[in-house]
């Protein structure tokens, strides 16, 4: 079963650092290098010195990170609440002119490594994890939350926004550059964190952002116990933190993230059209705006991915659902109907014979107007659009003991760092 609770976040301190908008920032994995220069710039005390520091020659970086969260917490940046707590999470964001609102909280997970009812869908790479293992190692605390979903068959996240939220103030109310807005509470009283922990204990977790940290919060603390004469099993390094919401779609968003392929020179079109063929009905399509709404429409019912060229617009429709089950028989039906699924393999590895291994023989973006630009750019390249992943199909392929390919979802808005960071007390 899962297993989670409440614990002392370590905040930082409104008096002396008002506008909590300087300093907090995107996860790690999302900041380019000019938003990291940005935030970087926008205050001495903002988060990214130490979630993401700058590479300076002759300089350690994740030492030089610890060094600055020791002084923080010195110098009472940094500052513990004084009472355990699960902090009630609200967001309202824009989506295609539609005001959106999602809701969950934020408490500690359980890393337990026999744990069946926590799962993951996303390979990881060991070069990231590296990164955040050091950084883990130096400060000896989780400073960005996972982010994970759960069915929520008590409606908890519901009765607790209803119980104890809607007419209490928040303690943090933060706008921030995508003109997100972002509200915490503290919920701390007994019967509420009682009702929290007993809603998802018998309930599957599926980690949907932070596989990484996950499985970096795993290693540090399978570290720890070797170097301790005994263990309980409750100390802090045995939890991740974490940011739970449910499942229901009208607050859950999952963007697509888009491919962009460079070929060692430009592309015989006539030839790779005919080879897509094969596999795909190839349909072109006149206008940018109708590529992308015959896209989204075709996405409900079918198999399509769509592809663009030195100006010129493509959908390609799956022929038969049967052609996955000679080209992924080693995979499960699950991972095998994934839109990424057969984008990979049939075009990037079977057609185009490209090694997916190689770190930069793809690259990823969810903005589709970025990945346009990029694909004007130079006429060897070759624009791949997915319509987004369903929650359904992330948990199934995880029940069946799967991973999906790399940058598979994308998951917004993003939940801050530095709302509330996890200091392992057992650490010092």
């Amino acid at each position: 079963m899962a297993k989670i609770k409440s614990f002392k976040a370590l905040i930082y301190n409104q008096q002396k650092v008002p506008d909590l908008s300087k300093v907090t920032c995107p996860p790690y994995d999302i900041i380019s290098p000019s938003a990291q220069q940005r935030y970087h710039d926008t205050s001495p005390y903002n988060l990214i010195h130490i979630l993401l520091g700058k590479d300076v020659p002759g300089e350690d970086k994740y030492a030089r990170a610890g060094v600055y969260f020791r002084d923080w917490l010195k110098d009472k940046i940094f500052i513990r609440d004084e009472k355990p707590a699960v902090y009630f999470y609200l967001q309202e964001y824009n989506l295609k002119g539609e005001r959106k609102k999602r809701m969950g909280f934020i408490g500690l997970l359980h890393l337990d490594d026999k744990n069946s009812s926590v799962y993951a869908h996303e390979n990881t790479r060991t070069e990231a994890k590296e990164d955040r293992l050091r950084l883990v190692r130096e400060v000896k605390a989780n400073l960005s939350p996972i982010f994970a979903v759960f069915p929520d068959k008590k409606r908890v996240i519901k009765y607790l926004y209803q119980h104890c939220i809607k007419d209490e103030k928040p303690f943090i109310e933060i706008t921030d550059d995508e003109k997100t807005a972002h509200k915490l509470w503290r919920l701390d009283n007994p019967e509420a964190l009682a009702r929290i922990v007993s809603s998802i204990k018998d309930e599957g977790v599926f980690i949907a952002d932070g596989h990484h940290r996950y499985e970096v919060g795993c290693t540090y603390k399978e570290e720890i116990k070797k170097r301790l004469s005994a263990s309980t099993g409750e100390e802090d390094f045995n939890y991740i933190l974490a940011y739970f919401m449910n499942t229901d779609p009208v607050g859950l968003t999952i963007l697509p993230i888009h491919r962009l392929v460079k070929l060692d020179k430009k592309p015989e079109l006539n030839t790779f059209l005919f080879n897509l063929k094969d596999y795909f009905d190839v349909e072109p399509v006149k206008d940018k705006a109708r590529f992308f709404f015959l896209l989204q429409k075709a996405g409900r019912a079918e198999h399509v991915i769509g592809m663009y060229h030195a100006g010129r617009w493509w959908l390609l429709r799956l022929k038969n659902v049967r052609i996955l089950d000679k080209l992924m028989c080693d995979k499960p039906k699950e991972y095998r109907v994934l839109d990424v699924s057969i984008l990979n393999s049939i075009i990037f590895k079977k057609i185009l014979g490209l090694d997916l291994a190689a770190k930069d023989t793809v690259s990823f973006e969810p903005n589709a107007e970025i990945l346009l630009q990029k694909a004007d750019s130079d006429p060897a390249y070759i624009a791949f659009f997915l319509n987004p992943v369903k929650i359904e199909q992330i948990m199934s392929v995880a029940l069946a003991g799967e991973k999906m390919p790399p940058k598979s979802t994308y998951f917004y808005p993003k939940v801050l760092s530095g709302l509330v960071i996890n200091k392992f007390e057992e650490e010092g």
